[in-house]
């Protein structure tokens, strides 16, 4: 197998922190969490959904006619009003939807005429774009997704970490430790998931991984939306004490200890959201998240 070069030099991990931190944005979340019962067609009920994953199957739907080639591109896509009444959502769910669709390249608005089809639009690249991962269960499918990946890329590295990416881990690591805010802490975070990449001499690890850096920021802003130092600290050091097993595993060279500290932290990151999820919608079923 071919790999890429093994030095990551302390120079290329301060880029790193600081590349991500620029990439900073306040993360939004779906105004409305009442319950809708939107219809694929006048006889057909969708399940009743949080407000949130409505624009999800807006988009799933609209996407698979965009594939089928029932939505050609260049054809003009139906308007607000249409969606709204064919489907039973509000225009908000709309809204939010064609923003997505926007985002992924699909969707093209030209100026006194209309939304159309992207040309190219059935042949695109994957994406996630960060206003995607703006809601807790967003972020829930996406760490469910990183489950697995984070797993093998930790017993990867294990095996295959030189010196140079220890010293990356070690630095990320310091980083994590000595930040007090939650954007220096985001940059840290970030880049020692970076530097694990990096160990498995794997380019594609490495470029997905930088491809979820940003998205690492809606959920954790998300988390610590309350600005409370106590729950940062908190945060921090539960966050500071998974990756340190991990960075232990790998040293060590044990792929399987260093796999298993990866997926437990991952696992321990998918509980807390999804306690958060369900606090916030026992004490008020219809507030924002």
């Amino acid at each position: 197998m071919a790999t890429v070069g093994r030095h990551t030099s302390a120079r290329r991990i301060a880029e790193m922190l600081r590349s991500v931190t620029n990439q900073t944005s306040a993360a939004t979340v779906p105004a409305n969490r009442a319950s809708i019962i939107p219809m694929q067609n006048r006889s057909e009920p969708m399940p009743i959904t949080k407000a949130a994953s409505l624009a999800d199957s807006l988009v799933q739907q609209f996407e698979q006619k965009i594939e089928r080639g029932e939505l050609p591109p260049g054809s003009r896509f139906p308007t607000e009003k249409v969606v709204t009444e064919e489907f039973g959502v509000s225009r908000t769910v709309v809204r939010e939807a064609f923003a997505r669709l926007t985002a992924r390249g699909l969707l093209i608005s030209k100026r006194g005429s209309g939304a159309y089809v992207a040309d190219g639009a059935q042949y695109r690249a994957f994406q996630v774009t960060p206003q995607e991962v703006s809601a807790i269960e967003d972020v829930l499918k996406l760490l469910e997704m990183r489950m697995g990946f984070e797993t093998e890329m930790a017993q990867l590295a294990a095996v295959r970490r030189s010196d140079d990416d220890l010293a990356a881990m070690r630095m990320a690591l310091d980083a994590m430790g000595q930040s007090q805010d939650v954007d220096a802490s985001i940059a840290a975070d970030a880049a020692f998931h970076g530097a694990i990449a990096h160990a498995t001499g794997n380019i594609y690890y490495t470029r997905f991984t930088e491809f979820l850096g940003v998205r690492f920021i809606p959920s954790r802003r998300l988390y610590l939306q309350a600005d409370d130092p106590v729950i940062h600290a908190g945060y921090a050091a539960t966050i500071n004490r998974d990756h340190l097993a991990i960075y232990k595993a790998i040293a060590a060279g044990d792929a399987a200890k260093a796999g298993r500290a990866a997926r437990q932290h991952m696992q321990k990151s998918f509980e807390r959201y999804d306690a958060l999820a369900g606090r916030a919608f026992t004490s008020d079923p219809t507030a924002t998240l």
